[in-house]
């Protein structure tokens, strides 16, 4: 059996990585205005912006030493992996919610209002994209949230009825946002897009479902609809681009929301989404069983996230194996590939574990990869 030569491939990471302590010292300064956020022209001038540069440059080297094929900026120019994508749309403002899901630990993250016309007329990421392009020798991975992210944490009560009487006129021009994000990532040479989302995980856990229905929407319905929107934007990447979906059931500080099998949304998403790859987590019992890859359409690639990126303990090898021989029962090997089960920082304060434990578990990723594969 041999390597994936294209994305998603056999050894392959979700995204985020652990903040650098000197990138968060100046992430602080520039919130208090000891140092300007943006370049003022020079490579090394002090800004935030050069601090990004020069922590984005190692951490791609990093990645291309561990023996990634694809590699990310480490999401080190934002604070959370889903709500500086959002704010960077028209439209979009950020809003606290009481009745949001919380984590484990107690936290509740921020919702997201509608309070004008969406749209995306320059690229949230096209300039990220382009420096980590520019320093990449691998594959450069661009990830952003799925547009289901939009609406999935508030629902219709988020979203001005003055603005958007009609909903489906909110999903054309959130998806509109997206289709143009596509086009500029693709003109900007982006061959390997992901869309993080967490909705069809979340909708697995029976807590989750009744909070849609407390609050008036239909679990299942919105499913379609996510779905809808997510083959949507697909369907505007040109030849040569890759997307993948990434799902989890939460990713903050090593604590999580949710939990439950695929089961329910399982033939959905396998049937209707229309993407190249599947990131999924599997690393706990949370999770379930392999079961649901039943469903799984012969022309599509599933990325096993069975490495944990909570936690810094090395996974058993020969149990990780005895796993994806257990999952090809449903999905052939080849058809198969292995990553963490979501990124080490979806926010900036990351997860509990260090840099060194954060590199060997991708570089324990790509020799796992390496043995099962070839």
């Amino acid at each position: 059996m041999t390597m994936r030569q294209t994305p998603p491939f056999r050894a392959d990471q979700v995204g985020s990585l652990l903040r650098p302590a000197r990138l968060a010292d100046a992430r602080a300064k520039a919130a208090k205005g000891e140092i300007t956020a943006e370049s003022l022209g020079g490579t090394d001038d002090g800004s935030l912006r050069a601090v990004e540069n020069e922590c984005i440059r190692e951490a791609v080297a990093a990645q291309e030493r561990a023996g990634l094929h694809a590699v990310t900026d480490g999401e080190f120019r934002r604070g959370s992996w889903v709500m500086d994508f959002f704010l960077g749309l028209d439209g979009i403002e950020e809003k606290e919610l009481s009745d949001v899901p919380a984590f484990s630990s107690g936290f509740r993250p921020t919702s997201m209002a509608t309070t004008g016309k969406i749209g995306n007329p320059t690229g949230v990421t096209v300039e990220d994209f382009k420096f980590l392009k520019s320093v990449a020798t691998k594959t450069a991975k661009q990830c952003i949230p799925s547009p289901s992210l939009a609406y999935h944490r508030g629902g219709r009560a988020m979203i001005d009825k003055g603005i958007y009487p009609e909903i489906e006129d909110y999903w054309r021009d959130l998806w509109s946002a997206y289709k143009n994000e596509v086009k500029l990532l693709a003109d900007a040479g982006c061959s390997y897009l992901q869309l993080d989302d967490t909705t069809f995980a979340m909708i697995c856990d029976p807590k989750v479902r009744q909070s849609f229905v407390d609050r008036g929407d239909d679990p299942d319905a919105m499913l379609a609809t996510y779905a809808r929107g997510i083959n949507e934007v697909a369907a505007a990447r040109p030849d040569g681009m890759a997307i993948t979906v990434h799902m989890c059931r939460g990713n903050f500080q090593s604590s999580w929301i949710a939990e439950g099998g695929y089961e329910p949304v399982a033939e959905l998403l396998f049937s209707e989404v229309n993407v190249d790859g599947f990131f999924m987590e599997w690393d706990s019992e949370r999770s379930g069983g392999f079961e649901p890859l039943r469903f799984v359409r012969d022309d599509q690639i599933v990325v096993l996230g069975l490495i944990t990126s909570k936690t810094p303990e090395l996974e058993d090898k020969d149990l990780i194996k005895r796993r994806l021989d257990e999952a090809a029962k449903y999905v052939p090997l080849e058809r198969l590939c292995l990553s963490p089960q979501c990124g080490f920082a979806s926010t900036h304060q990351g997860n509990k574990l260090s840099e060194d434990e954060q590199w060997r578990k991708l570089e324990w990723v790509v020799e796992i990869a390496d043995e099962v594969w070839g």
